[in-house]
């Protein structure tokens, strides 16, 4: 090609690339302003009209982009062009809050909304859990050996099948004194955090695994359960339980379920796709298991401090019905007024 035709492709490039930036330089203008004052934080500087036409500018920047790929524009332009439309796409699409702002809307109603969206999966959990409890009962009812093979070793002290109820009574009362069932306790804590965590984790192998973990941690309780059933002392171990169980045990279903509510929704996605219906049950459970962590932290100090105070099977039961009658309101009556979505 002679210089002469050359320059002349070269000329006409360069006046087509120039129309196209007068064309539509002034939107562009406009959104990079409107997204490097949201950068800054300084979205309350906005005007109205500049909120409004965020996301018309954004689609608008997109066409641009697509035609100057297409249309093989000037490199230093698409260059803008992209770096602008991915600074834009987190303006439009991403999180625009502080984490201020996310704590006031988890604990004003995110948190309650998120775990009514998954009661159908708590429901599952919470069959599970008291089959459990009673699988482990039965189990130890009907062979002491059992008790053994659910309760780990370096706990079968005086809290054995066959332990005098005046030894068994020992450990519930002025425990703070003794190692005791405070050993226990801690160990229960420990454990069940994990078991949470876990029952939440396994989830995604369709919650099986979710259901099976809540069982055997369960069957535990249920050996323990039955040991002081035996000395009639099953009021006394379920007030000296409840301090802290109501929201430990509450934990742990929440997590249980979170797990199967993923599992459930990779198995049964309904009218959505497998992707889709796994990320919005993970965005769901996910916000449930924030809530999950504080409960547990909630338990440890009950745990460390109130089980320890209160030597009083009424006064354990008032502390352990209180905490779990603030968990029912705050989770199925408090924040109702919220927008729900179905799960």
């Amino acid at each position: 090609m002679p210089d002469s035709d050359m320059e002349q492709v070269i000329e006409s490039a360069a006046l087509k690339s120039d129309r196209f930036r007068l064309e539509r330089e002034a939107d562009w203008i406009r959104l990079e302003g409107i997204v490097a004052k949201m950068e800054k934080g300084k979205t309350r500087q906005l005007s109205d009209d500049d909120v409004l036409a965020l996301p018309t500018l954004y689609r608008t920047l997109l066409s641009s982009l697509s035609i100057a790929r297409e249309s093989s524009l000037d490199a230093g332009l698409i260059d803008y062009l992209e770096g602008l439309a991915l600074r834009s796409y987190f303006m439009v699409y991403g999180t625009q809050t502080s984490f201020g702002r996310w704590l006031r809307d988890f604990f004003g109603g995110g948190w309650s909304q998120a775990i009514r969206e998954i009661k159908l999966d708590i429901w599952i959990a919470l069959f599970v859990m008291i089959a459990g409890t009673v699988i482990g009962y039965v189990l130890v009812a009907g062979d002491s050996d059992w008790y053994y093979a659910l309760v780990p070793g370096n706990f079968a002290d005086v809290r054995v099948p066959g332990a005098t109820e005046a030894a068994l009574r020992g450990t519930l009362f002025g425990a703070e004194e003794q190692d005791g069932l405070g050993v226990f306790a801690a160990y229960l804590f420990s454990n069940n955090a994990q078991v949470a965590i876990l029952a939440f984790a396994l989830g995604f192998a369709f919650g099986i695994p979710s259901i099976l973990l809540l069982i055997h941690n369960m069957a535990l309780l249920g050996a323990m359960l039955w040991v002081f059933a035996q000395r009639g002392l099953t009021v006394d171990f379920v007030g000296w339980l409840s301090i802290h169980g109501t929201t430990e045990l509450f934990a742990i279903l929440l997590a249980g379920a979170a797990g199967i509510h993923v599992g459930r929704s990779i198995a049964f996605p309904g009218a959505k796709s497998h992707l889709t219906a796994a990320s919005d049950a993970g965005k769901r459970a996910a916000l449930v298991m924030a809530g999950v962590v504080i409960m547990l932290i909630c338990a440890g100090l009950l745990e460390g401090f109130a089980r320890q105070l209160i030597d009083n099977t009424g006064l354990r039961y008032l502390v352990g019905g209180a905490m779990l009658t603030f968990w029912l309101v705050y989770f199925f009556v408090f924040g109702r007024n919220r927008q729900e979505t179905a799960p």
